[in-house]
């Protein structure tokens, strides 16, 4: 873990976010972190394509405890 440094404006929408959808401040970063990575490295997918790889890493991951990268190829 580390820390991060951001600006105000930003953590203010985090803050504001994260109470909309009941994450943690630090939730709801690593959300978007995880999604702005997955769409620079598939410029091709939308939102909710992104989202579904996610939930797919997930389940795939809990099915079999090794590393998932984020990179997934479009199946």
């Amino acid at each position: 873990m580390g820390i991060v440094k951001i600006t105000e404006q930003m953590h203010a929408n985090l803050r504001l976010t994260s109470g909309a959808m009941s994450r943690s401040i630090n939730s709801q970063a690593e959300h978007w972190l995880r999604v702005g990575m997955m769409a620079e490295l598939n410029p091709g997918l939308c939102y909710n394509d992104i989202c579904q790889k996610l939930i797919e890493a997930e389940q795939q991951a809990a099915e079999s405890p090794q590393e998932i990268t984020l990179s997934l190829e479009k199946s």
